[in-house]
């Protein structure tokens, strides 16, 4: 399947046209479909439709399969426990999958400075593993409220729901919110909250939470977390500068507040490190993992200094978290990242980046691009100056590569995200810049 992108029917094609009309007959209207892509198979970082048509895969299931479409190491793991047994619920009994995955995740985590004294819980999704984290951080501290930060996405269950502010139709109809989630603005400094430069930061935006919030608004040893992405995902692909989470992290152990890491997307990998709070050089409290740790199969985790996770038996529990096979599969890819998978996300990151800010040059609609390892945003704008989001532009140009056969997706308002399996080769990172430069021409907006 290396031969992609290769585009044979009109989009989409007759057998993708009809599994799409019975989709709208029955499944439900609220899941978000940019394009009419219909999975027929996958291998690496290449994907095919029902009706052959073959393209790069630069989404991966919303930054999933890292190690790559039906990695066969992964696929060996699943079988080899699906023929053993599949499911025995690890809330009542035992078994030793998720136990070897509780000790790997110990060991890679950044949690208790590397030490290892760490506990984890098992659920099934990202949402689940921020609600485990949330409520695991009101019963350690025997406080109430929250702070997370504008523009990020938690999940969709009611307790991340609260703490997510990426876009108003996620939350809308669904109120009250949970109550005692504050929010303050993360360090976007491409559109810096406090409109200081990029080269003399030192994380004054989070002068929000220091004078304004704590002070004004809800009492800091009333506060039982801070929620933060480290990269934002959602809200745009969003890298903010090392003293924020750095500053942040001094502000949270002032007050004994808790400090959360959702490394939902960012984490297995994906920025070219296990875990991209790495990059920062500073460890959390609670760390919140899914997507890419079983590459396609349904486990969400949360893992927590031991100390902390000191609930009673029935306090928290999941009938299907850290399934034998989820775990099977989880153990399998955490060999794989470290077998030099991390490394390719790192090395092609960089060359797939430095291929796509070379466009700058060429077309003014791109106003910046920015990322970590295969963790990739580029942010459109009709005016460099004034920074105007190129909003339609932007979705033209999801369309537009979906047409020339990448995938991609959007992330905030006006930016696309390139988050491709970690197994994505230069050659390929190639044909996605090139096919960016000819989709930019084709919806370019004056300088």
């Amino acid at each position: 399947m290396r031969d992609a992108p290769d585009i044979k029917t009109p989009l989409p094609g007759p057998k993708a046209a009809a599994i799409i009309a019975r989709d709208r007959a029955r499944v439900s209207p609220s899941y978000t479909r940019d394009y009419p892509f219909v999975m027929a198979r996958g291998e690496g970082a290449v994907v095919e439709d029902v009706d052959g048509n073959r393209f790069i895969d630069c989404a991966a299931g919303i930054a999933v399969t890292g190690t790559g479409h039906s990695h066969p190491d992964v696929v060996k793991a699943i079988v080899e426990q699906a023929q053993k047994y599949l499911h025995m619920s690890g809330t009542d009994f035992y078994y030793e999958p998720q136990v070897q995955l509780a000790e790997e995740m110990a060991a890679i985590v950044p949690v208790a400075k590397g030490t290892g004294d760490v506990r984890s819980f098992f659920g099934n999704s990202g949402t689940e593993a921020v609600e485990a984290a949330l409520k695991l951080a009101r019963y350690a501290t025997k406080r109430f409220n929250v702070i997370a930060f504008l523009g990020s996405f938690h999940g969709r269950t009611l307790g991340s729901l609260a703490a997510t502010s990426s876009k108003v139709v996620q939350r809308k109809g669904f109120g009250p919110m949970m109550p005692g989630v504050y929010h303050a603005p993360y360090a976007t400094c491409y559109r810096c909250p406090v409109g200081l430069r990029p080269e003399t930061c030192q994380a004054e935006c989070l002068g929000f939470v220091e004078d304004q919030l704590l002070i004004h608004l809800v009492s800091p040893d009333e506060v039982a977390a801070v929620l933060v992405e480290p990269i934002q995902g959602e809200g745009g692909y969003v890298v903010p500068a090392p003293q924020f989470h750095q500053r942040l992290r001094a502000l949270t152990e002032k007050h004994g507040i808790l400090l959360i890491a959702d490394e939902v997307q960012t984490g297995m990998g994906r920025t070219g490190r296990m875990f991209a709070f790495e990059h920062f050089g500073i460890d959390a409290d609670i760390v919140a993992v899914a997507k890419g740790i079983a590459s396609g199969l349904p486990l969400g985790v949360t893992s927590a200094r031991s100390e902390l996770m000191t609930w009673p038996p029935g306090a928290h529990a999941s009938t299907f978290g850290g399934n034998p096979v989820s775990a099977a599969a989880a153990l399998a890819t955490i060999r794989i990242l470290k077998d030099g998978i991390i490394r390719n996300a790192e090395v092609v990151g960089e060359y797939l980046m430095s291929r796509l800010r070379a466009l700058m040059d060429k077309h003014p609609i791109v106003g910046d691009v920015r990322g970590k390892g295969l963790m990739i945003g580029v942010e459109l704008v009709r005016d460099r100056t004034t920074k105007e989001r190129a909003t339609t532009e932007r979705d033209r140009v999801v369309q537009g590569m979906f047409k020339k056969g990448v995938l991609i997706l959007g992330a905030g308002r006006n930016a696309i995200r390139f988050a491709p399996p970690m197994v994505l080769t230069k050659d390929q990172a190639d044909t996605v810049a090139t096919i960016v430069d000819q989709v930019l021409t084709e919806v370019r907006t004056p300088a």
